[in-house]
């Protein structure tokens, strides 16, 4: 029978080299990364140029100033896409457990609370006149 301070070091040695792998693995990542900026950085053409130093947005020269109003509708509809991206994270590890057997009616009747809730802040969406897109 082996002695338990010999077991206890041979455990804490099997644990750190695992993350000793982790480690090198991780400084073979930012090496990687740092060779491939500094190459870029010393491979690449320097010529600066006043065209080159405006400022540059989907090939249209800035005119006037830099302020633009945005309007809010952008907005509500981005946060309205991530909502129902979630709903549909959701239902696929929901469609799982409802075809594992004796949680059928369970899920089921919790699927449909959930996408009650979703279906009435939808429904507050259309009551506002978010949906409207004008």
């Amino acid at each position: 029978m082996r002695e338990p301070t010999v077991v206890a070091a041979n455990q804490a040695a099997d644990y750190f080299d695992t993350y000793s792998v982790v480690g090198l693995l991780a400084v073979v990542g930012v090496l990687f990364v740092a060779i491939a900026f500094g190459a870029g950085r010393l491979l690449r053409p320097v010529v600066p140029t006043p065209e080159k130093l405006l400022t540059y947005e989907c090939g249209v020269d800035p005119v006037g100033e830099g302020w633009a109003h945005t309007q809010v509708r952008y907005y509500v509809y981005a946060f309205l896409y991530v909502i129902f991206a979630v709903d549909s994270i959701f239902l696929f590890p929901w469609a799982t457990v409802f075809a594992a057997p004796g949680y059928g009616a369970t899920t089921l009747v919790e699927m449909f609370v959930f996408l009650g809730f979703l279906a009435v802040g939808l429904l507050y969406a259309y009551k506002k006149g978010v949906l409207a897109w004008t």
